[in-house]
């Protein structure tokens, strides 16, 4: 494949000579998109360049549907918007003409820590509350942008306030009737409680990141963020949405407790109140939660599928679609307050 990048980028770059793509190599994880390193090199208005480059490629069946121009306009959009750390940007490839797939290349951010399991060891354990709460300071910056102003209302379709909950139950609901092997009835219980009683309207019109988790940013050991990644699932919506995503309990992956294995959960909601300026009102968090739930169940109950049905033999879907699973049940009847 490196002799086809090779190409690509001459053909993007038209000024630059001698260009060439270096060690090449698969980044390990990830179900929505197959994601690439390399160094880029070439010569242009006689210099030298040689910049370290992110391929984001998507593959032959996926864990979830997205559109990748969504995620990349979110990464253009979030460029200038202070305190919301993103990747430059640079191509986008919507037919499958170049690299067999669609796909689109931004830079890579060298240097930082991305693992989940990381952030319980040293010398990021020590620093965890510091990444904490610049984690949700992040969260409530995204929250508090305006759609409209970073050009975002444009390219993504803006709910009603009162329809964000609505739209997103029928979307995730429609995942599982599509993709399931067997029946999940905790997940549908849960759905009948979240249709009974739906949350009130969105007190804003918010971007929603859609996956932001420990696991999806970049971080060193002095409790510094230095990008936000995985944009793939943005859409306009309620911001309580991404809130109530970050307490999903899988996301403790150091098993120590904390939200995301970072902060306490009122520590968490009192950060992201300061820095979005909106307020979390505990009965619609809830009910955000509860959906957050039903929602990471519809993505392995589709990553199941995708892995038996041998559109993607990549192990972590089967991963995905077993163990991860088996723990959302549990997490779900644990926000349920039902027994385990």
């Amino acid at each position: 494949m490196a002799k086809q990048i090779e190409a690509y980028a001459a053909h993007r770059l038209t000024e630059a000579r001698d260009v060439s793509v270096e060690g090449l190599d698969r980044i390990v994880g990830g179900a929505s998109r197959e994601t690439y390193r390399f160094r880029l090199r070439y010569a242009s208005g006689g210099e030298s360049v040689d910049r370290g480059v992110i391929l984001r490629r998507d593959p032959p069946g996926s864990v979830i549907e997205t559109d990748r121009r969504n995620e990349f306009n979110a990464y253009r959009a979030f460029a200038g918007v202070p305190d919301v750390p993103v990747p430059e940007v640079f191509w986008l490839e919507e037919e499958g003409t170049w690299l067999d797939y669609p796909f689109f290349m931004l830079e890579e951010i060298a240097g930082f820590e991305s693992s989940p399991a990381a952030i319980g060891q040293p010398p990021y354990a020590e620093r965890r509350e510091q990444l904490g709460h610049r984690k949700w300071e992040i969260l409530g910056r995204i929250a508090a942008a305006d759609p409209a102003a970073i050009g975002l209302t444009g390219c993504m379709q803006a709910p009603a306030p009162e329809d964000c909950w609505r739209r997103e139950l029928d979307y995730w609901e429609g995942v599982i009737d599509a993709d399931e092997l067997s029946p999940w009835p905790i997940a549908r219980a849960a759905i009948r409680r979240l249709r009974r009683s739906p949350p009130p309207p969105a007190q804003k019109l918010s971007v929603v990141h859609g996956d932001f988790r420990t696991g999806n940013f970049l971080y060193d050991g002095q409790g510094g963020i230095h990008a936000i990644l995985d944009w793939e699932m943005v859409h306009l919506g309620d911001p309580l949405e991404d809130l109530g995503w970050t307490f999903n309990p899988l996301w403790d992956f150091a098993g120590n407790g904390y939200m995301g294995s970072l902060l306490a959960r009122d520590e968490a909601i009192r950060t992201w109140e300061r820095s979005s300026g909106l307020c979390a009102d505990p009965d619609a968090l809830g009910w955000w939660e509860l959906f957050n739930a039903v929602k990471g169940q519809a993505i392995w109950v589709s990553s199941a599928r995708e892995f038996i049905d041998g559109k993607n033999h990549d192990p972590i879907m089967g991963m995905a679609g077993l163990g991860m699973a088996n723990k959302q049940d549990r997490a779900l009847l644990e926000i349920m307050g039902k027994p385990t």
